[in-house]
């Protein structure tokens, strides 16, 4: 073997370890994502609602109140 193919050699070995590495520190990260999201506590709705029992007339404000924009579609 020459030593221009040699070389050539040695970088098509490093190119493809640094492709290896970039693979491997976007699955590191997407996991740190990922078990981040997992461990987010869901914020409480305690206290949330006026008087404790939902009636019928407080889910029909409710809707009213969201989809009050959308009379017009």
């Amino acid at each position: 073997m020459t030593r221009k193919s040699q070389n050539t050699a040695v970088l098509e070995k490093i190119d493809g370890i640094e492709r290896e590495l970039a693979k491997l520190k976007r699955d590191v990260i997407h996991n740190l994502v990922a078990r981040r999201s997992l461990r987010k506590m869901k914020p409480s709705l305690f206290g949330s609602v006026r008087g404790g029992d939902v009636t019928e007339k407080m889910i029909q404000e409710s809707k009213h109140n969201l989809f009050r924009k959308l009379n017009n579609l």
